[in-house]
C-alpha cells in the first residue's frame, strides 16, 4: 500500500551533531496490515518506524505503534522521541503536553521547542532487574565472541525489563567492546529461547568519561542498533541498584561501529517513577523524495547543548534521560 508522508528523524545525535539513529514516523492507517507497516522501515532506510494513531484511548493516550522490518515492538525510546517531536512540529505550540499509548501502557510526554531544537520528555516506567540463570547467561555470552580477558572484572550480566527483557553484558574497556562480533544466527536463537529482546554490551562510565555500548537485537530484525535509549535507562537502573546511590547520572555513547555516533545521558533517582527526558534538535525538512512508493522527508538533526535541565516531577522512581 502507499503511505502518507514519512518523516525520517535522526534521534540521539552526539553533542557535535554527528550521527543519530534514523527513525521513520508516519500517520497510521487503520486499514493497513502489519506486514505493510513492517515494510515502511525498510523503505525509509531505517531500523524502526513509528505509526501515529488517529484518535485517543479511553485514558487519554494517543496511540503510537513501533515496527522493525520483522516485528512489532512493545516500546521504543528513540521512536518515542521522534514521534513526539514530529507531533510538536505539526502545531504552532511552544510546548506540547500529551499522553502516549504504546504496548498496553499510557504515559506522559512533553515536547518543548528550544532555540536549538526540540526537547522531549517521556515516562519510561519502572525497570525490573534480575540475575540471569546460569544457562541463560552462558548461552548469550558464548555467542558474543568475547575473549577470556574481555569480561568486566567487577560488574556482571543482568536481565533488565523496562517492558521487553534484554541482557546487559559488561566488558572491561572500549577495545573489548569494539571487538564484539556476535554470531547473529546463534544470538537470535538464544534470545528467542529465553524470551529476550536482545543484548546490550557496555563499558560502564567512569568519572567524567562516558560509557559506551552496542545493542544487538537480531531476533527482531535489528542486527545492531545505532542508539537504544531504553537500554541506557536499564543500565542506569542497574548502576543505581549495585552502587546503592540515591541518584546515578550517566552518559553512554553508541553507534561508532556503524558510523552513526549517538549519545544518551540518563539520570535515575530512587523512589520516583520512570520518566525519561530526551532532547533532540531538529533541522528544517528538505523536499520529499520517493522511496519504494513511500514519500520520505529527511529531517536531519543539528548539534545542541541545551544547558541545565529542570528537575523531573513525573512521580515515583524515575529514569529521566537527556539525549543530545
Amino acid at each position: 500500500m502507499s503511505w502518507p508522508d514519512v518523516t525520517v528523524v535522526d534521534a540521539c545525535v552526539r553533542r557535535d551533531g554527528r550521527g543519530g539513529s534514523p527513525t521513520a514516523v508516519t500517520d497510521d492507517d487503520p486499514a493497513a496490515t502489519d506486514a505493510s507497516r513492517r515494510a515502511v522501515a525498510a523503505a525509509a532506510g531505517t531500523s524502526h518506524a513509528a505509526f501515529l494513531g488517529p484518535g485517543r484511548t479511553p485514558d487519554g493516550g494517543r496511540t503510537v505503534r513501533f515496527f522493525t522490518a520483522t516485528a512489532e515492538l512493545s516500546g521504543c525510546g528513540h521512536g518515542t522521541v521522534a514521534a513526539q517531536a514530529v507531533r510538536l512540529t505539526r502545531t504552532a505550540l511552544g510546548e506540547l503536553n500529551d499522553r502516549q499509548h504504546t504496548g498496553g501502557r499510557t504515559f506522559d510526554t512533553v515536547a518543548i521547542r528550544r532555540p536549538a531544537g526540540i526537547e522531549v520528555w517521556f515516562d519510561q516506567g519502572l525497570v525490573a532487574l534480575r540475575h540471569p540463570a546460569p544457562d541463560e547467561r552462558a548461552a548469550i555470552v558464548a555467542v558474543l565472541g568475547l575473549t577470556a580477558d574481555d569480561p568486566h572484572p567487577t560488574d556482571a550480566p543482568r536481565i533488565a525489563v523496562p517492558g521487553a527483557p534484554r541482557m546487559l553484558v559488561p566488558v572491561h574497556d572500549r577495545s573489548a567492546l569494539f571487538r564484539v562480533c556476535p554470531h547473529l544466527g546463534r544470538l537470535t536463537a538464544a534470545c528467542r529461547r529465553y524470551g529476550l529482546l536482545g543484548c546490550f554490551v557496555y563499558v560502564p562510565p567512569v568519572g567524567d568519561r562516558p560509557g559506551a555500548a552496542r545493542m544487538f537485537a537480531p531476533a527482531i530484525g535489528v542486527d545492531e542498533d545505532v542508539a537504544n535509549a531504553n537500554s541506557t535507562g536499564c543500565l542506569a537502573a542497574h548502576l543505581l541498584d549495585t552502587t546503592g546511590a540515591q541518584t546515578v547520572a550517566i552518559e553512554v555513547e553508541q553507534g561508532d561501529t556503524l558510523g552513526r555516533p549517538a549519545a544518551r545521558t540518563r539520570t535515575k533517582r530512587r523512589r520516583q517513577v520512570g520518566a525519561s527526558r530526551t532532547s533532540m534538535p531538529l533541522a528544517p525538512r528538505p523536499e520529499p523524495r520517493t522511496c519504494n512508493q513511500h514519500e520520505i522527508h529527511r529531517a536531519r538533526t543539528v548539534a545542541a547543548q541545551l544547558g541545565n535541565r529542570p528537575e523531573n516531577t513525573f512521580g515515583t522512581w524515575p529514569v529521566w534521560v537527556t539525549v543530545v
